[in-house]
C-alpha cells in the first residue's frame, strides 16, 4: 500500500482540488433511436439534471465534459444559456468509454488533486451521495456509490450454470467513481497502453491493486440506457418535485 501511495504521489487531503469528468458521449444503441443526453425530461434536457448535483456542491471545483462532436456545440449552448458555470471544457470523446474518460482527465485543470467520473446518463445523483463518495475518495484514495444486489447472481457458461455466488458479497456499483488524480491517470493509462477491456473506472484501479472503498448508493441513481428507463426516470422526477 505504502509503495502505490509513493508511486502515484498521493497529496494530503487538504490540498484537494477536485475536477469532475462527465462522460455524455455514448451512441445509445439501445434507446431506440433517441439522444438520450439531450432527451427532455420534466421539460429540461437529462443532462442538465445530470450537471447540477456537480454545480451546486462546494466540493466540486470544475467539470469537463465528454460527448460526442456533433454534440459538442449544442451541449456548449446548453452551459453557457443555463448557467453551468463550473462547466470549463467541453472535448470530443473517443472510440471506447476509457479513452473518452482519457480525454476527459488530459483536460482537467493541472492543480486537481482528486477526479470524480461519472456517467451523463445518471441525471439523479443524491447530492448527499456525491458528496460522501468525494470525501471517502479524499481519506482513502478510490472510493464509488454501489448498493447490495436484489436478485441471485448465477455464473454461467453456454447457458448452463457454473456457480451462485454469496449475494451478501454482490453489490451494483454506481457513479462518480472518485480517485486521486494521479492515481486514476496512471492506471487508466495502464489499462490503455495494455488493451485492457474495463467495465468500469474502479477495475483500472483494481487491477494495479489498489483498494476501492464502497459508499452508499442510492435506488433513485440509475443509468438510462433503455426507453423504458425515461418512464422510470420521469416518476423519480415527479416524486422530487412533490417533496
Amino acid at each position: 500500500m505504502d509503495l502505490l501511495r509513493r508511486l502515484f504521489h498521493r497529496e494530503e487531503a487538504a490540498a484537494s482540488f477536485c475536477s469532475a469528468v462527465i462522460v455524455a458521449g455514448g451512441r445509445a444503441s439501445r434507446m431506440e433511436g433517441i439522444d438520450k443526453i439531450l432527451c427532455p425530461m420534466g421539460g429540461e434536457p437529462l443532462l442538465l439534471y445530470t450537471l447540477m448535483p456537480f454545480q451546486t456542491s462546494s466540493l466540486v471545483d470544475e467539470i469537463v465534459l465528454v460527448t460526442r462532436e456533433d454534440l459538442m456545440v449544442p451541449i456548449g449552448t446548453l452551459c453557457s444559456q443555463r448557467g453551468i458555470t463550473k462547466v470549463r471544457r467541453v472535448v470530443k470523446g473517443g472510440e471506447s468509454r476509457s479513452e473518452s474518460v482519457l480525454a476527459g482527465l488530459r483536460e482537467t485543470d493541472p492543480q486537481a488533486s482528486l477526479i470524480a467520473i461519472h456517467d451523463g446518463a445518471r441525471p439523479f445523483l443524491p447530492p448527499e451521495v456525491l458528496e460522501q463518495t468525494i470525501e471517502t475518495a479524499r481519506q482513502r484514495g478510490a472510493a464509488a456509490p454501489a448498493l447490495p444486489v436484489k436478485d441471485t447472481i448465477k455464473v454461467a457458461r453456454e447457458g448452463v450454470v457454473q456457480q451462485t455466488p454469496d449475494r451478501a458479497r454482490l453489490f451494483g456499483v454506481q457513479t462518480p467513481q472518485v480517485f486521486e488524480a494521479s492515481l486514476i491517470k496512471g492506471a487508466l493509462t495502464k489499462a490503455w497502453e495494455e488493451g485492457a477491456v474495463l467495465t468500469d473506472d474502479c477495475s483500472a484501479v483494481e487491477r494495479i491493486g489498489f483498494p476501492v472503498c464502497l459508499t452508499q448508493g442510492s435506488e433513485e441513481n440509475i443509468k438510462i440506457t433503455t426507453p423504458r428507463d425515461l418512464t422510470w426516470g420521469e416518476a423519480i422526477l415527479a416524486e422530487r418535485m412533490g417533496r
